[in-house]
């Protein structure tokens, strides 16, 4: 089908998942999936020395490659895009992950394709089975990574994507990072991908670089050929394929008028999050790699409400030592400055751990070993993790955050862990901060009601609304089956939040709130009302919701709560809350 087609061919719409917000119009470049099938082989005990000078020669040019992409991503895109990069070089220089290849290839003569891909499919899986939706989308990282390094040990040519001559908007299965930041960024609209998730790389880099995209459509590749005229809606999560004239005219409107709000976003960098009766919120940035958090600064954080710390106990063979970890705290640190930077101890179940840590099958994760309780039966590695911690809070403002606390006893127990290691770390002369502040996540039904007795123990709460939400109406928002019951206005889920922002006001501790409300421009004024004053969320959502903080009082916020808390059912609060947003700017949704 040649270019024009709209008007010859069927305008079809397709729905998918909201990755990247904007307008994009144009005609569709279509990729192919470039993927290495490795048959098992063994080779001969004499050609074992040839596989090993493969693999090296192989991660060294791919080390050498993710060098310059990243260098040069920096230079033309910014550092914020590059730090994608810095993981890559990271994964491709590590000696565990060289050496349990070399260890494939010695022991069981594999050839060094399948030997690598065989301990990359590995990684995938152990990243695929993580709750965590942003941990899960690092998946795609590692397929970036391997089809880099094997691409070097087969031979092959590297494709080239990076001379377009027109305007297109990408059509594909699945996008690496290493592609979406080869493209000429003047001539690629948006994306409209097959796969992913609105936490994936495809999408955070979209976000970064500006560009609409939509994900998970599943077959979108299967209905667009080469040339046909495309428009991507990433605010509304919808790809329209041979548009008609009407269609494209409304769409163009709507790119006008987000050219107008980008402009005005932009301007709201630098200014502070104050209401218009002149109460200030905190606003925090929600980071899982260290150097992520150079890049929340530049965004206008205020500091880093939540540092994930889970990526380092899953991207090798044996858990990362206190050096390791060390390291990474420090570097968040350092970038953070002298903002506060919580760093969240270690929250995985003992199913996704790697058997080197002594993992063990649990039959219900959810409801299992994991997080807090997990570093309780675990002491050695929690002792080390805390270690690394408390060390890298010598060099910055540093505070300490538990997960999935559900009793006094266990909280107690993992403070008691804190001062012993600090006693520790004293008698070895190393410095860290003595008073750095411990605080709790609330992000189960118990925590909540309970908040009452842990308020005397902590120096603040965290709602995690993510899993409160999931917990308190038994709902698994990754089960495509019952996911349109996630709901984090329901009226359970609300009350909850309104007694743990209650008992931490009463006892003067500070409340934070880090689950994805926080970042969703439709609960920042139910939110402020509720009294939260301090929101901790994707660096990309902080531009939106400090523009919402600005346009509103506090007294009309506490208006919506009264208004909401009379309604029984969440569709009614979805769409009570809809209209408020929309009375103060018509334009956020």
């Amino acid at each position: 089908m040649a270019a024009g087609a709209a008007g010859l061919w069927p305008m079809i719409q397709k729905k998918g998942t909201i990755a990247s917000p904007g307008v994009a119009i144009g005609p569709a470049l279509v990729l192919d999936t470039e993927e290495y099938r490795i048959p098992r082989r063994t080779i001969d005990a004499t050609r074992v020395p040839a596989q090993i000078h493969i693999l090296d020669d192989a991660l060294k040019a791919s080390r050498e490659e993710v060098r310059e992409l990243r260098l040069a991503t920096a230079r033309q895109l910014g550092d914020k895009i590059a730090t994608i990069f810095a993981l890559h070089e990271e994964i491709i220089a590590d000696k565990k992950l060289r050496d349990v290849v070399v260890g494939n290839i010695e022991n069981n003569r594999y050839t060094a394709a399948y030997a690598f891909g065989l301990q990359m499919n590995e990684l995938q899986r152990r990243f695929r089975n993580v709750a965590d939706p942003y941990l899960k989308e690092r998946v795609r990282d590692l397929f970036d990574i391997e089809k880099r390094v094997m691409r070097h040990i087969l031979g092959r040519a590297r494709e080239d994507i990076t001379r377009l001559t027109e305007p297109v908007v990408v059509v594909a299965h699945d996008i690496t990072p290493s592609q979406a930041v080869s493209f000429d960024q003047e001539h690629v609209l948006g994306f409209a991908i097959n796969v992913g998730g609105s936490t994936s790389h495809t999408a955070i880099l979209a976000r970064m670089l500006g560009k609409p995209a939509v994900v998970a459509l599943n077959d979108i590749t299967s209905d667009v050929a080469g040339g046909e005229p495309v428009i991507i809606d990433g605010t509304h999560g919808i790809v329209v394929v041979n548009p008609d004239p009407e269609t494209i005219e409304r769409y163009q409107a709507q790119q006008a008028k987000d050219r107008a709000s980008e402009i005005e976003l932009r301007e709201l960098r630098e200014l502070p999050a104050v209401t218009q009766d002149g109460h200030t919120i905190t606003l925090l940035a929600n980071i899982e790699l260290s150097n992520e958090a150079r890049s929340a600064m530049d965004s206008g954080a205020e500091g880093i409400g939540l540092y994930r710390t889970e990526f380092l106990f899953l991207s090798g063979e044996r858990a990362p030592n206190e050096e390791d970890q060390y390291e990474a705290f420090r570097t968040a640190v350092r970038h953070t400055g002298t903002k506060p930077i919580t760093i969240r101890t270690m929250d995985l179940g003992a199913d996704k751990m790697m058997s080197a840590m002594g993992a063990h099958h649990d039959h219900n994760p959810v409801l299992g070993l994991r997080s807090l309780r997990y570093c309780l039966k675990n002491l050695g590695m929690f002792r080390t993790h805390l270690r690394a911690i408390l060390r890298a809070s010598a060099h910055g403002d540093v505070r300490i955050m538990f997960p999935m606390v559900t009793n006094l006893m266990e909280l107690r127990q993992a403070k008691s862990t804190v001062f012993d290691v600090m006693e520790d770390l004293e008698e070895d002369e190393i410095a860290f901060r003595r008073d750095l502040p411990i605080g709790m996540m609330v992000e189960t039904p118990a925590a909540a009601m309970l908040a009452s007795i842990f308020v005397k123990e902590v120096a603040f709460f965290s709602l995690g609304t993510n899993d409160l939400t999931q917990y308190t109406l038994a709902v698994d928002r990754a089960n495509e089956r019952v996911s349109d019951l996630y709901a984090p206005h329901n009226p359970a889920v609300i009350r909850l939040i309104r007694q743990v922002i209650r008992t931490g006001r009463r006892a003067d501790v500070t409340v934070n709130l880090c689950g994805e409300m926080a970042g969703a421009p439709i609960y920042t004024m139910l939110l402020l009302g509720l009294g939260l004053r301090q929101l901790s969320m994707a660096p990309k959502d902080i531009p939106e919701v400090k523009k919402i903080i600005r346009l509103v009082t506090l007294r009309k916020c506490e208006t919506v709560v009264q208004k909401v808390l009379r309604f029984d059912d969440d569709r009614q609060i979805l769409n009570y809350l809809r209209d408020r947003l929309r009375d103060i700017d018509p334009d956020a949704i």
